[in-house]
């Protein structure tokens, strides 16, 4: 398989922790390491929970693959801002959330990233409904890469565009992320 297309795998040495946190002890196999991939695909099929800033915020993966991710949330009252409208940070998550799945089914093992700059625009207002981020690596260097996501509303309007800057840490870099 390309390099470009190998899922990101935990290694016994606790790399890549918020993943360990993401997926339940009960369904890790002994000597197995699941890959980033495997345990997004473990949460959709609902085998895994998903992670704690998800359950907050109230939205799921619905889909991924190397490259790409789509999340949703059912946006309601208890996400308004004090106008009445969705508030832009939750847009912000269910983005970042997109992206940043859609670029860590790209690495490999050994590796992790970080995210060094995320940029918004917000095109419509949202009240309530169910929306649709889907996030795209649109370039994976060496180092750095970058990311798209569309926030669609209910009619496949764009409600907001969302772009990031992810840097891919490697070795001693990785540990503990």
């Amino acid at each position: 398989m390309p390099r470009n297309e190998r899922p990101n795998s935990l290694n016994p040495k606790g790399r890549n922790r918020n993943l360990t946190r993401l997926l339940s002890p009960a369904i890790l196999q002994p000597n197995h390491m699941p890959t980033f991939y495997e345990g997004v695909q473990k949460m959709i099929r609902g085998e895994a929970p998903g992670a704690p800033v998800a359950r907050l915020v109230g939205f799921r993966v619905v889909a991924a693959q190397p490259g790409e991710a789509t999340v949703e949330l059912a946006a309601g009252p208890q996400h308004a801002n004090p106008m009445g409208t969705l508030h832009g940070g939750v847009l912000c998550d269910i983005a970042d959330a997109a992206m940043g799945i859609a670029y860590a089914c790209t690495l490999g093992e050994d590796e992790s990233f970080t995210t060094l700059e995320l940029k918004i625009n917000f095109l419509r207002p949202i009240w309530k409904g169910t929306l649709r981020a889907v996030g795209r690596v649109v370039k994976k260097g060496g180092t750095v890469g970058l990311v798209e996501c569309d926030v669609l509303d209910e009619q496949e309007r764009l409600a907001a565009r969302a772009s990031s800057t992810c840097m891919t840490l490697r070795g001693d870099q990785a540990r503990g992320r």
